[in-house]
């Protein structure tokens, strides 16, 4: 089999390639560094997997993959990136890529993707499917609070009194402390410090997924 690896930095390059040159079934291993060397490659070569990383310089790598499957080639994408932002994940998910891994993953990791991959089997890295589950679970617990009651979290968040939050979103303080029992028992949370705690947790997560 014939395996394209893209990438803008040589050394990463000739690691991934020395990583893939002891497995016995790998014929020919290419080399590409931007999106129009690439696709000169796949169309004169057929690779059976290309692996891109996302960020190719100034270029978008997911961009090769685009055009690809425009062009109809039946050539697999395993994406190698140090990116854990959720945004990045999505593109490449919507865009069909057989593969996401991340690069501080172990050689042996990598062989192990680009092997799942060429039998056809999609491989996710199991930190972004952590990353990812983590975020979700936590998003989906605010998701039971109303609209207000969110307002009043954020303000909780924010480290504002019962008379803050009232002033701040125009209610009564008295409207606040309703609003505040009805999010901890919902978040089944004993104290606001707690509420507070996990509304930043959740932020921070967001933050770092996009």
């Amino acid at each position: 089999m014939k395996i394209l690896i893209v990438d803008d930095h040589p050394c990463v390059r000739k690691g991934i390639s020395l990583a893939l040159s002891f497995e016995g079934d790998i014929e020919k291993i290419l080399e590409a560094s931007n999106v129009e060397e690439t696709m000169g490659i796949l169309k004169l070569e057929k690779p059976d997997l290309a692996i891109v990383d996302l960020n190719l310089g100034k270029e978008d790598g997911l961009e090769i993959v685009r055009r690809a499957k425009n062009k109809g080639m039946n050539t697999k994408f395993l994406v190698l990136t140090s990116s854990v932002k959720r945004d990045d994940y999505i593109r490449s998910e919507e865009i069909g890529v057989n593969g996401y891994i991340l690069k501080e993953a172990f050689a042996e990791d990598i062989l192990y993707a680009v092997h799942v991959v060429l039998r056809g089997k999609k491989f996710i890295d199991p930190e972004i499917l952590k990353y990812q589950s983590t975020y979700n679970q936590k998003n989906n617990i605010l998701s039971e609070l109303t609209p207000r009651e969110n307002e009043v979290l954020v303000a909780l968040g924010k480290g504002l009194s019962n008379q803050e939050i009232a002033d701040e979103l125009f209610i009564s303080e008295h409207t606040v402390k309703k609003h505040i029992s009805n999010i901890l028992s919902k978040l089944e949370l004993s104290h606001r410090t707690q509420a507070a705690l996990l509304v930043n947790e959740v932020s921070n997560l967001y933050r770092e997924c996009v």
